[in-house]
Parts: structure tokens; sequence; C-alpha cells
């Protein structure tokens, strides 16, 4: 079977267009209503340790009303630790009734609630505004108004949408001692525009799911029209308001209050990449630990749980923290590096104590031209040309090539899969794309952290993407997608030579000895909205003044 998708993967790129114009005319809505079917049903699990309650409901402040329910452990003894559950985006608060029913039996009070404008909660939907902030804090209240609570042992987890309301309620509500925030952001911002680059199939979905699930507020999507319309005029009104909703601008208050934070994130998140979550991290010097995964949006935290698929290390690893931070139970978690790494393709975690990942050294590549029968290069020096002489290639923009990270969201979950992303580099267009690639190895390169490009180039029209891949490329130009990066520029000056940085996706890779990395380059991808339909050219500039570097941090 792996064998067969991997096959099937040189020729994705050349249907997704096709596929991807049927999802966005309802086959994502067909397979998120399936999803949300066996998330949203209310059928509780039946058990002699706990009472359940499904008619609870917590008024916010202004009067909305929020649907929720509640498990209860038989024969308490005095008060209990508590934890509340926030529903992802389309979800509502059946979402996690195993996971309650799983902590009620050990001892939890658990309340489960949908946010406003989800499920039968009243209002419009506030994307983690100040009034989702609000509403954080009166299921508190309401909890401990209500239930023989320890006031003390307060906690709270989400996946998604859920997670960002816990990260934020947390910092602004003292009473919460430990969250669990899974598939979280860390800044709402660089998921909508980061390097001025609308992402677009992952917002396409949220979009039409909140028309379809939920109450929306008429902003949602007047403020994707204007992102990914590149409404230059407009969109930095659009990035205050996601200001307000990035966790990161909040870690100053979660340090003070000292909340115990669990973070887990999949390197395939192309909803909420990695790189502000693991900046939030960094940033955080209280209690915390990271699990990092491959997988897409959700999809470490679900699969197993729902579909019984590979080993259920976040959910296990929430419960521990838990009992860690709520309970005062020591477990292996506690004693653990905060740091985890699960490296892609591989069946092992590695620990670290930090990020960036102390142990990893940076190793800078050049880029060398292309020549008519010679690919370009990555060396270990600097271009030298000589005497002031300039090089370029030039690629064109009017189509995609085989460097792409192909069908979104589905090849990044079949990453969770040990089924990777392929291409064959040399099949790929020298017209339309351009490609780097050092000598075979001679040893196995362990990346372990964010890749980082500066490249020299001259757009020759007033709109611009670029989109890099990193790939692990064997003896036949058969290569694995390690990670991607993209920029854009929405206001270029065409024929005026500009330095572009950006850095790649955060991962854990290694690339084996003998293999070669690869570095290519084309100017568009099905996940992000590209700025101009127009055909355009795109100098690469090598001289010895313009050195375009990558940027490799390895053990």
């Amino acid at each position: 079977m792996k064998s067969l998708l991997r096959s099937l993967s040189f020729c994705v790129p050349l249907v997704f267009t096709l596929m991807f114009t049927q999802a966005a005319q309802g086959d994502i809505k067909g397979l998120f209503n399936f999803a949300a079917g066996l998330l949203n049903h209310g059928v509780f699990p039946e058990s002699e340790l706990y009472t359940t309650d499904d008619d609870i409901i917590i008024t916010a402040s202004d009067g909305v009303e929020l649907a929720a329910n509640i498990f209860v452990p038989t024969n308490l003894s005095g008060s209990a630790p508590a934890v509340i559950f926030i529903n992802s985006w389309g979800l509502n608060e059946y979402q996690y009734l195993s996971q309650a029913a799983q902590l009620a039996e050990k001892g939890y009070i658990v309340l489960s609630y949908s946010t406003r404008g989800f499920g039968t909660s009243g209002g419009q939907i506030a994307t983690a505004g100040p009034q989702d902030i609000d509403d954080y804090s009166q299921a508190i209240t309401f909890l401990i108004n209500n239930y023989p609570v320890n006031p003390d042992a307060i906690g709270t987890a989400g996946i998604s949408y859920g997670s960002g309301i816990s990260l934020m309620g947390a910092a602004q509500d003292k009473r919460v001692k430990a969250i669990a925030a899974m598939s979280s952001w860390g800044s709402l911002t660089e998921a909508l525009y980061g390097n001025q680059t609308p992402r677009l199939a992952w917002a396409e979905i949220l979009t039409l799911i909140s028309e379809t699930n939920g109450n929306p507020d008429p902003i949602i999507e007047a403020n994707w029209k204007i992102i990914k319309n590149q409404d230059l005029d407009n969109i930095p009104e659009v990035l205050k308001w996601a200001e307000a909703r990035s966790p990161i601008n909040y870690v100053d208050r979660l340090n003070q209050n000292g909340t115990a934070v669990y973070l887990a994130k999949a390197y395939g998140d192309n909803l909420f990449q990695p790189n502000s979550l693991l900046e939030l991290y960094q940033k955080l010097n209280t209690p915390k630990h990271l699990d990092l995964l491959p997988g897409t949006h959700a999809t470490a935290e679900l699969l197993p749980s729902l579909l019984g698929v590979g080993e259920n290390i976040v959910w296990e690893n929430v419960y521990k923290w838990f009992d860690i931070h709520l309970k005062d139970i020591s477990n292996d978690l506690e004693s653990a590096k905060p740091l985890q790494m699960k490296v892609k393709f591989q069946n092992r975690f590695e620990g670290f104590e930090s990020y960036p990942v102390e142990t990893a050294t940076s190793h800078t590549f050049y880029m060398h031209p292309r020549s008519l029968f010679d690919n370009g290069d990555l060396e270990n020096h600097p271009y030298r040309p000589g005497f002031g002489r300039e090089k370029e290639n030039t690629i064109n923009a009017w189509f995609g090539t085989l460097f792409s990270t192909q069908i979104p969201v589905l090849s990044q979950l079949l990453e969770q899969l040990e089924i990777p992303v392929i291409t064959n580099i040399y099949a790929a267009s020298r017209y339309r794309g351009i490609y780097f690639n050092t000598p075979k190895l001679n040893k196995t390169l362990e990346i372990r952290g964010t890749p980082r490009v500066t490249v020299q180039v001259q757009p020759h029209f007033n709109k611009v993407q670029l989109v890099g891949y990193l790939y692990d490329m064997d003896w036949s130009g058969t290569a694995r997608l390690i990670t991607h990066g993209v920029t854009t520029l929405p206001n270029a000056s065409s024929g005026e030579n500009v330095a572009l940085s950006f850095d790649l996706v955060a991962t854990a890779y290694d690339v084996p000895e003998g293999h070669r990395l690869v570095l290519a380059f084309d100017t568009r991808d099905p996940q992000y909205q590209t700025p101009t339909s127009k055909n355009y050219s795109l100098d690469f500039e090598f001289s010895d003044t313009k050195q375009s570097i990558l940027t490799v941090p390895a053990l």
C-alpha cells in the first residue's frame, strides 16, 4: 500500500488543480461534516465512576448562552481538581466526551463548553477575541460556584481554536494552573499572512466551515477577502485584529501567572505552522513541555483517538501533565526533557532542553549558479566568479513545477502515516523552477530546527512569490520533501535587485549518508494564494557581493 501511494505521489501535482476545485465546490464540506458528525454527536460513555449532565448552560457577561456538559466523579470526598475543554473550530461541546470520561475516571471534574457561535451556543463566532476570553473566565466561575472544585487545581485544554483560547484565557485568568494547547498558534498574523503570503488552502476551508457549522461574524469573511486579494490599504487593520488574537503577545502574563503549559504541534500543520509556536515556547519561563510530531493540523491528536491509528502520545501526555500540575502526581513526563521532537519517518523521539536546539550547529551552504549542462550547487564556500563578473539564472512564473507540498491537508496527514511527499528532482522543469544540491553527503545530516534561506533575485514584475523546498534526494533523483517556506512581494519594484530572506518550517529529519540535500524554488504552491496570474520572470543573481545562502541547524 505504501509503495502504491509513493508511486501515485509523482503524479499528484498534475491532478491537484482538479481535486482542489472539487474540494472547493463541496468535497471538503462533506469530509468535514463526516468528521464533525463523529465528534459532535452527544453519546456519553457510561461508567459507575462518574455522573454526567448534558443540560448545562453558562450565561456569558453579555447574556449569550453557552451550551455545556459536565462529568463529575462519584464518591468524591471533598473538592476535586477540574479540567475545562474548549471546542475546535466548527465543533461543539461533545468533541471531548471520550477524554472527559477518562479524566473523570481519574478523579477530575470535567466541563466542556461550546464557544459562542458554534453548536447550540448563542452569539456570533468571535475568533478567539475578547468576548471568547471573557466567556472562558465565566466558565471557570460557573464551575467553581456550582461544583466541589478545588480552586487551586483548575486546568483547561483544547485542540486548535480551543487551544488558543486556553493560552490567552489563562494569561488573563490567574485561577488556571495548567493548560494543554494542542495544534495551537503563536501568531495569528503569521498564520494568516506570514511573509506577506495569504494561506489559501486552510483559510478557504475554515471560512467554509464557519459558514456551514457556525454563526460567523461577517468580519471573518471580510478580513479573509482583504488578505486573499492583497488589499494593501486595508491589510494593516486586519493584522491589528489578528495581533489581539495572537497568544505570543500574552506570554509575559503567562509567565507572571506561572501557568504550566503543555503544547503539541505537527510539523506539517500548514494552518498554524510550528515556527511562531516555537517562538512562544522559547519565551515561556513557566513549567512547559512541547511535543513536535509528523502530521498536519489536529491529526496527531485526533487520528489515534478517533480512528485508532498510531500511538496516542499527545493525549497520554495531556493526562500526565494535569496529574503533575493539578494533582501533584509524579510521572515520566515530569523528568523528560521539555522539548520532544519525533524524527520524521523514524520511530523515535529525541529530547532537548531548549529551542533553538542547544546541541545543533548552523551549517551554511552557498548557492552556486546552474549552467547549460549542470544544475545549481550547494557548496560550503561562497560563489566567487572573479573580476566582478555576475551570473544569473532565470525562471518563469506562468505555471508551477514538480516542486510542491502537493495536496493540502492530505499529503501532510500521510506523513503521519510515514508516507512522504515525493517528487523527482531531475524531472522538474528548468524553465519554471531551479534547484541546488550538495555533493553526496559523507555522513548523515541530522536536521533539528528551522532552516533559513537568503536568496538574491531580480523580479521582472510588480508582484512576486517565491517558494523554497528542502529535499532529501537519492541517486535516481527521487526526493522526499523535508520542509518548505514561502515569501511574497505584493508590491515589488520590477527590475530591482532584492535579497529575500525567509525561514522554512521547523522540522526534525535525517538525510542519510550518500544522499544529497536539495534546495528547490518555484513561484507558487497550492497551500498559498499567488499574488498574480500574470506570466513574469524572476532572475536569481550570483556575484562576489550577492551571495545566496541556506543555513541548516543540524546535530
